[in-house]
């Protein structure tokens, strides 16, 4: 699979606000299907299965079972290398315009 297509299936997974809610509850520790499905009590089983798997072709999870239990771990890395090459850049320049608009005003 190209880096493009693993980008795209990064974006996608990224896009949905209640699959962003999910990884935020698996940032301090992992979780089972179980307890994340009694955390989005809106949505199904089935529902929450499907967003998982988004999360799983995305990389953005590690799923590992343990007898009955599915236990979904938080894979940060996807999002540090999202983070390198599409916000470290951008936020350095953010930060040299800031800085240059700072030392403008002051010299007024």
């Amino acid at each position: 699979m190209s880096s493009d297509d693993e980008t795209d299936k990064l974006f996608k997974a990224l896009s949905a606000g209640t699959r962003r809610a999910m990884l935020d509850q698996l940032k301090d520790n992992p979780r089972t299907t179980g307890d994340l499905c009694s955390r989005f009590p809106t949505l199904d089983r089935c529902t929450v299965m499907q967003h998982l798997k988004v999360l799983e072709d995305a990389d953005l999870i590690i799923v590992r079972r343990e007898g009955r239990e599915r236990w979904n771990h938080l894979n940060p890395l996807p999002i540090k290398h999202l983070h390198d090459r599409w916000i470290g850049d951008y936020a350095r320049h953010a930060v040299t315009l800031l800085d240059r608009l700072k030392s403008d005003l002051e010299a007024r």
